[in-house]
């Protein structure tokens, strides 16, 4: 699984003119299940971001966790995080998951999140969305599990 992370002091998504995800100060990540991922990797990648200490302490320092800080986590599925640039000008994404399969990981790495103690809210996978937030730091990180 592909992710990327954003520490944000505000996020939200929005589909049809409706808010149906926020958060801040947290985490926006945006996620993509690559072809052959697994329920492992989702439960590897989940572990990781809950303890990933990314969060200012006292003295300034990146060296608190979204759970040490009590933020939260808007988890936002992007396929486009597949996309393969090394040929021509059009991307191509034939390395992303199928979509049923991309869906259920989704579903099962935003839980996965959730259960280590990061209240999530998500995305609609496959939908239009737009997606606002204020980039804190900027801080942004790529992973991949």
């Amino acid at each position: 699984m592909r992710a990327l992370l954003q520490r944000v002091a505000h996020a939200s998504v929005t589909v049809d003119g409706q808010v149906i995800g926020q958060t801040g100060p947290g985490l926006l990540v945006l996620v993509c299940a690559m072809q052959g991922d697994t329920e492992a990797q989702a439960d590897q990648l989940a572990t990781k971001i809950a303890k990933l200490r990314i969060f200012t302490d006292e003295a300034g320092k990146m060296n608190r966790s979204v759970r040490d800080i009590g933020g939260t986590a808007l988890v936002v599925s992007q396929f486009t995080l597949a996309a393969d640039t090394s040929r021509g000008n059009r991307p191509g994404f034939s390395t992303a998951a199928a979509p049923d399969e991309g869906k259920r990981l989704y579903e099962y790495f935003a839980a996965q999140l959730a259960a280590q103690g990061v209240p999530v809210e998500t995305g609609q996978f496959g939908a239009d969305m737009k997606v606002e937030l204020l980039n804190d730091g900027p801080v942004t990180i790529w992973m991949e599990s």
